[in-house]
Parts: C-alpha cells; sequence; structure tokens
C-alpha cells in the first residue's frame, strides 16, 4: 500500500482509522462504554495485527448517538435497540424512496 493509498482511505467512512482511545476522547466517554456497546453489538471495531480495537467514522456516529441516549437516561441495551431500529428505519424509507422513483420513471416511459 503507498502513501497515497493510505491517504485516500481517510476519506472511507468504514476505513477503521480511530483506536479505542482517541474515540472515546472524540466521544467524550469511556473505552468501558466503547466496550459495552460493542458487548451489546451494537458495533463491532475491527482489530488492529495487535489485536487492538479500531473504529470507523460510521461507527462513531453510531457510539454517538447511543451515548445521547444513555445521557439521556435510556439503559444501554436499550439506547442499542433504537439505534438499530433507527438504521433499519432509515434504510427502509431509502428503499421506498428509490422504489417511488424507478415506479415514477416507469411510469413516465409507458405514458409517452
Amino acid at each position: 500500500m503507498t502513501a497515497d493509498d493510505s491517504f485516500g482511505r481517510l476519506d472511507d467512512d468504514d476505513y477503521p482509522a480511530y483506536t479505542m482511545g482517541r474515540a472515546a476522547e472524540m466521544l467524550g466517554t469511556t473505552q468501558g462504554f466503547l466496550r459495552a456497546i460493542g458487548e451489546a453489538r451494537l458495533i463491532t471495531p475491527l482489530r488492529s495485527p495487535g489485536g487492538h480495537r479500531r473504529y470507523s467514522r460510521y461507527q462513531l456516529r453510531i457510539a454517538a448517538r447511543a451515548r445521547e441516549l444513555v445521557d439521556g437516561g435510556t439503559p444501554i441495551e436499550a439506547a442499542c435497540r433504537i439505534v438499530v431500529l433507527e438504521d433499519q428505519l432509515e434504510e427502509a424509507q431509502r428503499i421506498n424512496a428509490e422504489h417511488r422513483r424507478t415506479a415514477g420513471a416507469a411510469d413516465a416511459t409507458t405514458t409517452t
């Protein structure tokens, strides 16, 4: 891998660029919180060759949402479930919008 390849990955939301310590610092939380949401299977950090947890920007956004809920008094297990359901809802809405666009395009071509 060249230096140019490494820099290109910094724009990739799924690239595991952050150590556990850095991720916790960025989120303003503890490493224990990150371990807890990992145990709840909300996120699964990748592992470095040395076995250390590494987090992507996408995972940090998910963790930040869970932290927001926990800070508001939601138990961590419930917060993790809420985040999963929110993600599923967003994906379903995206799929529905795509189907509507596809159906609208198909209707437009059959009526012309």
